[in-house]
C-alpha cells in the first residue's frame, strides 16, 4: 500500500478527478482515508433512492470515504460522503459524478497497485458488488 496525498482544486468533478489520480499512478484499486473540502455542486444519491439528489450551493465536504477503482468503462467506484449546507443541514449518501469542487478538496487515498476493484452482479444483493481481484501484471 502506499499513500497519496492530493488537492484538488475548484472546479474540479470530485469522482472523475480520484479516479483520474488513481489511473495516473498505474493503479487500479485504491481506497478513500481521510476527504474533506468543499463543493459548488453535489449529487448525494440518498439511501434507497434511484436517482441522486442534486444541489447547488456552497457545502461543505465533512467526510468522505470508500473505494476508487480507475480504468476500464464502466467506473467500479464507490464512495459515500456526508456534506453540510449553509445553514447547517447535513446530508449523507453514495457519491454520484458532478460533484464539482468549490474552493478545494483535500483527500488522502490508499493506493493498491497488486490490486484491481470491478463491481459485478450479486445475485444475493441485486446489485452490482465490489469484486476484488489480485492484478495480473502491470498493465
Amino acid at each position: 500500500m502506499k499513500t497519496l496525498p492530493i488537492r484538488l482544486p475548484p472546479g474540479q468533478d470530485l469522482r472523475a478527478a480520484l479516479e483520474a489520480a488513481v489511473q495516473a499512478q498505474n493503479c487500479r484499486a485504491a481506497f478513500v482515508l481521510s476527504g474533506i473540502g468543499s463543493l459548488s455542486t453535489a449529487g448525494i444519491r440518498l439511501a434507497g433512492a434511484a436517482q441522486p439528489t442534486r444541489l447547488t450551493e456552497s457545502m461543505e465536504i465533512l467526510t468522505l470515504s470508500g473505494t476508487v477503482a480507475a480504468g476500464g468503462d464502466k467506473t467500479a467506484s464507490h464512495m459515500h460522503m456526508a456534506i453540510s449546507t449553509a445553514t447547517g443541514q447535513v446530508l449523507g449518501g453514495h457519491v454520484a459524478p458532478g460533484c464539482i469542487v468549490l474552493t478545494t478538496a483535500e483527500v488522502l487515498l490508499a493506493l493498491l497497485p497488486d490490486w484491481q476493484f470491478t463491481r459485478e452482479p450479486d445475485a444475493a444483493t441485486g446489485y452490482d458488488e465490489l469484486v476484488i481481484r489480485a492484478r495480473s501484471g502491470l498493465e
